[in-house]
């Protein structure tokens, strides 16, 4: 879902130099993330431009070697860089939404899941694909990430919703007062309301996404891919429908969601984690 160029050969010294940079400041915004809020979220900013300049370098080529096949605007693909971009638009919402809507137990976890993505991306850049297949093609997989990345924020305001509503129960039955945690500083209904907002947003740019892909794309067929994003699409649909109909709530309505999501996850990532880590496997 990355288009990028020179998979063939090894990284560029800017993007190493970009990626290492990157990491570095992931890992110091974890350390952050509980001791010093406001120095977190300058490093945090800090390490998300550096994701977004090393995904931007990959993307163009900048400074990459000659690919050795002769291919000069061949797309890039791979599993790590999904992951990258899908954590980057992930992270990308919680900054916007962090100055409205404080989101604190997320700090650390969102940190260190930045860390990992952009070393896993420089480790295992994708592969060749030496054409596109169609004027569309980008459309299709720019909105494929952006379902994952909307669907990716779903889930991360579903575990806090989750933590939140087991730390009421904890105190509501141990029969003192409610204390004041980080978690239950931001009220529940809000924070319920974001999640299917989220999952909603998600679902409609998967639908695009799908469509796009259905009627214009050359190389369409029912693979595992398919499969699953299409599989994804119906349980992230039900839940939507479920919730309407039904007045789904908790954590129900939560393992709907993490079910949809990872679906969606093993539609491409997972497919082409198996074909390039396991198998070995060229597309």
């Amino acid at each position: 879902m990355i288009l990028s160029f020179g998979s063939e050969q090894p990284a560029g010294a800017l993007l190493t130099v970009l990626s290492v940079a990157g990491v570095l400041a992931y890992a110091l915004a974890a350390f952050w993330a509980t001791r010093r809020p406001r120095t977190w979220r300058i490093v945090l900013a800090l390490a998300w431009c550096l994701h977004l300049a090393a995904l931007v370098t990959d993307i163009a080529g900048i400074g990459a070697p000659a690919p050795s096949s002769g291919l000069v605007h061949a797309a890039r693909f791979g599993f790590a860089p999904s992951l990258s971009m899908t954590l980057w638009l992930v992270l990308g919402v919680y900054l916007i939404e962090s100055r409205f809507l404080p989101l604190p137990s997320a700090q650390r976890l969102l940190s260190i899941l930045g860390l990992l993505v952009m070393l896993v991306a420089w480790l295992f850049p994708g592969e060749y694909r030496p054409q596109a297949g169609s004027p569309l093609a980008p459309l299709h997989w720019a909105m494929g990430l952006a379902s994952y990345g909307l669907c990716g924020v779903a889930v991360m305001h579903a575990v806090m919703l989750n933590r939140a509503e087991r730390q009421m129960r904890a105190q509501k039955g141990q029969g003192g007062p409610m204390l004041t945690t980080p978690v239950l500083t931001t009220p529940l209904l809000r924070l319920e309301r974001l999640t299917f907002q989220f999952v909603g947003a998600g679902v409609v740019v998967l639908s695009l996404a799908l469509v796009l892909g259905w009627a214009f794309m050359p190389s369409w067929r029912w693979d595992h891919k398919t499969l699953f994003a299409v599989l994804g699409w119906l349980v992230l649909t039900g839940l939507l429908t479920g919730r309407r109909v039904f007045g789904w709530r908790g954590r129900r309505a939560t393992r709907w969601l993490y079910f949809g999501a990872g679906l969606l996850l093993l539609s491409y990532a997972g497919s082409r984690f198996v074909l390039e880590v396991i198998l070995q496997r060229t597309w």
